[in-house]
């Protein structure tokens, strides 16, 4: 071999503190391979104390700033040897002010969050325009609504800051360095910092999770995911107490990016922040030289890509033999499954909201001026409705109610028309808690173009010519504790529905679903109404789900989308069949008689068991209402008499709400529920229920009398009225469902369709994934928070639009018949669907995705549930397979297996599980299940939260226990994906009316002698409960 005397110096001058790091050292040994490579350090007592022209000799240079380094020695040295320069050292003064960074990335043409500068500089005072308001800052004329992010412009300074809108609750986040475990911080404080420059940028919606990239020449670049500082500021690290990041695959355009970056700062070695937002990558930092920790593929590539780098530019000069080697494409490893094994792939879950304060509401026809130019000034007109819910509106209305109220006091005469009662009512509610924050209030204004018809109550004393508006007041309606609880809990159980759900990973249960999602392959996607109850409940439901910690506004606001979903979660107005249902819910429900068979047929054409139950509950409606109008007076009695006792002052109820404030809520019932004709408003039987059901979970400890006898009642009016006003029959049950759910059934069904559209998710990076057994395998959940209304119409859509005949699919009739005995969709209601995929049945057949549908009626009432309907257990096992135990083996701590499917499928009507009936505890999956089918999702041993420790007797918050939650229970666990896409598709065809083919799988009786023996059946005295026949287990295939 021919002898080469010359060789290459590299040279490294840097602070000590990085050019000894473990990556950097790990590098430089690589790169010694090279044959004519050698690598000099430079000592930082040289590098700080003498001057560049002492500096050591080298033909390549790798020298980066830090704090401390003295850069502009750096860039002497440069001129004066005149070295290749790996990462350029002029550029590197752009890299610390942030303004320049933005700037560069905006000449490239690289996309970043849209901002503005704040220059708090003297000489520029154009440049520091600055308007702060409650929701949104502008700067120099630019508009950014909260939340949005505020950087200083030395890109040295991490103390990052985080806005939060007041709907969320306000406050910020404050990142900063990392400090042991912490990179970030929740503050109550809401304003901005007013000395120092800064960057205003729109907040952009990542999911938790920040997407680092790290480049080695234009042509080489490493991305890694990190769970993102700003969600509860708690940083995840491994035994080692590294920080846990996975490296993710980057799209062919987030490739082309960070070969920009690289070119643009000319920085060969070069590390910046990627945000995934919307379906699009956004550029929000620029670090310039950094390396990958704890990869030695990496290290390995890098030392590779520089040394080619270097030989490529210098062999030629120094005349030393080198040549490009030639590499095959990486093939990316592929999982595989065999035998009956099934991989999740989908989770589509629909949730109600969970407890809440009792929703109150006020009516009152308003004509002042006022009120009519703040409509204007909202853009009212253009839709003819308006909703004030900012603390800023709501401080207009309140700012209206005071001065008329004013003006009344002062002329008895004055033409204020608006009624003095309600006006106070509205100052009161108004004025309740001494702020406005978060979403506990808002004002529904809609033009009336002739004025507010008559009431049929006789309410109204004279009907007035002209316009007018009619203004709603809502309040309460808050998300309590106790519903937070509920949500985080059911948000832990939810894990041990994925596989290797049990065991324990970094102190909690259910690892298999925090282990993929924190290595990145997790597709999480939260989806909430525009209530805050509802918002609250997703933002706490995924602190249990990603055992996330702190408060829940930031993890609202990165997590929850809620805006712009095109009614998507929300419905504010009736239908005009809905409107129709009601009148004749309120006709049958307003005769003073014993229902006779002909009121059932009216009522109960659908013949469900818990409504027939209900009914012979109530036997006459007037006579029922009578009874329930005397408790509420005797209620309103005992409470006033309390307020008599010297110690009524100093007793606090639940969630801070005060005597006076329950007999307010008891006595707006009190007046409004028996009109003014005698006749009974039918429609605030649901507020009565629900406010006594407050009451007795929550402020037991008052002993009032009767009050469990007025629960009983109110909730017998209750079941009857709250799900007819869905429909009545079958028909109307599916025109009113389509007027609220259509869009989400178009969701979901894109949802599943798009499992395999994975481009924009974060892909794990197979070479890169030690200890990772199936890095190509991601599973797509998507969570849908919403209310009341739209949980009764999809599940509605799925028992009356012809999914299956419940003829000719005895598991289908078996779940038709749990459903008909279910009386109340409660809150945390659940219906899941989850998709499976065979990865060894051909793509185009029917059995490649298998389908399964689950429900629960959510949380258990506060009476003794002896005569809750028995479904068939969660995920009921194969009789082929009992050895094998449930379907999903949860007991092993195997995360990365694919999911066992056994066929054909038998269900059993009782679970062999022992119930738990008792209230007053949050029911979670036990830390190692039983080997028993069917597995449940809540089993019997209970276990109370970390957070929630009530004391005996007492309960959450000193005054009021937690209800356990009912068990998931499959409806179907052997549908076809090709089934469930064209049910989907036939019920979203038209959102109009139902169409025929939807009606060809239902069969009516009508035979009043069947309808008669029906009843009969369930008529064995006023308040008997529906009990259920035990019968054999049987099995059924598809």
């Amino acid at each position: 071999m021919e002898e080469y005397e010359r060789r290459i110096v590299v040279g490294i001058c840097a602070m000590t503190k990085k050019s000894r790091s473990k990556p950097m050292v790990q590098i430089l040994e690589r790169l010694c391979r090279f044959d004519f490579i050698d690598v000099t350090v430079f000592p930082e007592d040289v590098v700080s104390e003498q001057p560049p022209e002492n500096w050591p000799l080298c033909d390549v240079l790798v020298s980066f700033h830090s704090k401390g380094f003295p850069l502009d020695k750096a860039v002497e040295y440069s001129k004066l040897r005149n070295p290749l320069l790996i990462n350029d050292l002029d550029m590197q003064y752009f890299i610390q002010d942030r303004r320049e960074v933005y700037r560069i990335l905006q000449e490239e043409g690289i996309d970043l969050p849209r901002y503005a500068v704040l220059n708090r500089d003297p000489d520029r005072p154009e440049e520091c325009n600055l308007v702060e308001c409650e929701d949104h800052v502008e700067v120099n004329g630019e508009i950014f609504q909260k939340p949005f992010v505020e950087k200083p412009v030395c890109a040295e300074d991490h103390n990052v800051y985080i806005y939060y809108p007041t709907s969320a609750g306000g406050g910020s986040q404050r990142l900063f360095r990392k400090i042991g475990s912490r990179s970030s911080v929740y503050s109550p404080e809401s304003s901005v910092r007013k000395t120092g420059s800064y960057i205003y940028e729109e907040f952009m919606p990542t999911d938790g999770t920040d997407v680092k990239v790290y480049t080695v020449g234009p042509d080489y670049a490493h991305a890694e995911a990190r769970k993102s500082p700003a969600l509860d500021g708690k940083v995840e690290r491994d035994s080692e107490g590294k920080e846990v990041r996975y490296p993710v695959m980057l799209t062919a355009i987030e490739k082309l990016v960070a070969r920009k970056v690289c070119l643009a700062f000319k920085q060969t070695v070069c590390g910046f922040d990627l945000l995934r937002a919307n379906g699009h990558s956004y550029v929000c930092d620029v670090n310039g030289f950094s390396f990958v920790k704890n990869s030695m593929k990496y290290y390995d590539d890098c030392a590779k890509v520089l040394g080619n780098l270097v030989m490529r530019e210098l062999a030629p000069q120094f005349h030393l033999p080198w040549s490009l080697p030639m590499e095959s494409e990486d093939i990316p490893i592929v999982p595989t499954t065999s035998g009956t094994m099934m991989e999740l792939r989908c989770v589509i879950a629909i949730i109600r909201h969970g407890d809440r304060t009792p929703k109150q509401k006020m009516k009152m026809e308003v004509r002042h001026p006022l009120f009519f130019e703040l409509f204007d000034k909202y853009g009212g007109y253009k839709s003819g409705k308006l909703k004030l819910k900012k603390p800023k509106q709501l401080q207009e209305v309140l700012d209206i109610a005071r001065l008329l109220l004013v003006e009344l006091g002062q002329h008895t005469d004055c033409e204020i028309e608006e009624k003095k009662s309600k006006l106070e009512q509205l100052k009161t509610v108004l004025e309740m808690y001494g702020h406005f924050s978060g979403i506990n209030r808002k004002v529904q204004l809609t033009y009336l173009r002739t004025g507010k018809p008559q009431a049929s109550s006789g309410e109204e004393d004279c009907h007035k010519e002209g316009p007018s508006l009619l203004l709603v007041l809502k309040w309460g309606g808050e998300l309590t504790p106790a519903g937070r609880v509920q949500a985080e809990e059911l948000g832990r159980a939810f894990r041990c529905m994925y596989p290797g759900g049990q065991g324990d990973y970094a102190g909690f249960p259910g690892c298999g679903l925090l282990r993929l999602h924190s290595t990145y392959r997790h597709d999480l996607k939260i989806y909430a109404s525009d209530e805050g109850r509802v918002q609250m409940t997703a933002a706490a439901f995924a602190k249990g789900l990603l055992a996330l910690e702190g408060e829940l506004t930031p993890i609202l606001v990165q997590m929850v989308k809620s805006a712009n979903m095109n009614g998507l979660l929300d419905s504010d107005s009736l239908s005009d069949s809905q409107n129709r249902v009601k009148t004749r819910l309120h006709e049958i429900l307003q005769q003073d008689q014993d229902f006779s068979a002909d009121h059932y047929q009216k009522l109960a054409p659908t013949q469900s068991p818990s409504l027939v139950n209900s009914m012979n509950q109530v036997q006459n409606p007037v006579k029922t209402c009578d009874e329930v109008y005397g408790l509420i007076q005797n209620l309103t009695s005992q409470i006033r008499q309390r307020l008599e006792s010297p110690t009524a002052q100093n007793l606090q109820l639940y969630h801070s709400e005060s005597l006076e404030l329950m007999l307010q809520r008891w006595s707006k019932l009190e007046r409004d529920f028996r009109m003014k004709n005698g006749r009974y408003d039918i429609s605030k039987i649901p507020d009565i229920y629900d406010c006594i059901k407050y009451d007795s979970q929550h402020n037991s400890t008052l002993g009032l009398d009767h009050t469990p006898h007025l629960l009983r009642l109110s909730r017998a009016l209750a079941d009857i009225v709250i799900p007819q006003e869905y429909g009545i029959s079958k028909e109307e049950k599916l025109a009113i469902a389509q007027t609220y759910c259509v869009p989400l059934m178009k969701k979901i069904q894109l949802d599943l369709q798009r499992t395999h559209e994975d481009e924009g998710v974060n892909k794990l990076h197979p070479l890169y994934s030690r200890g990772v057994m199936s890095p190509g395998r991601h599973v797509t959940t998507r969570l849908y928070f919403t209310s009341e209304s739209h949980v009764h119409s999809l599940l509605n859509m799925f028992r009356y639009g012809g999914l299956l005949d419940e003829e000719q699919d005895a598991q289908w009739k078996q779940a038709m018949e749990y459903l008909s005995r279910v009386p109340e969709l409660n809150y945390m209601t659940q219906i899941v669907i989850m998709l499976y995929e065979d990865n060894n049945k051909d793509p185009s057949s029917e059995e490649r995705f298998h389908v399964e549908l689950h429900f629960s009626p959510g949380v258990r009432g506060c009476e003794t549930e002896e005569d809750a309907p028995l479904g068939c257990g969660f995920r009921p096992a194969s009789s082929e397979n009992k050895d094998q135990g449930s379907l999903e083996d949860l007991s092993q701590d195997q995360p990365d297996q694919a999911l066992l499917v056994s066929e054909p499928i038998s269900l059993q009507r009782r679970s062999p599980m022992v119930r738990n009936r008792k209230t007053g505890s949050m029911e979670v999956l036990c830390e190692a299940a039983p080997k028993v089918a069917p597995l449940r999702l809540f089993s019997s041993g209970s276990r109370q939260s970390p957070e929630f420790k009530p004391s005996p007797g007492l309960g959450f918050e000193g005054c009021s226990m937690v209800p356990s939650i009912f068990p998931l229970e499959t409806l179907h666990n052997s549908l076809s994906l090709k089934q469930i896409d064209e049910f989907l598709h036939r019920v979203c065809k038209t959102s109009d009316r139902p169409e025929p083919a939807l009606m060809e799988a239902h069969s009516r009786l009508s035979s009043e002698a069947c309808l008669r023996q029906f009843i009969s059946n369930y008529t064995s005295g006023p308040s008997s409960p529906v009990t259920e026949s035990p019968t054999p287990n049987s099995s059924f295939s598809q």
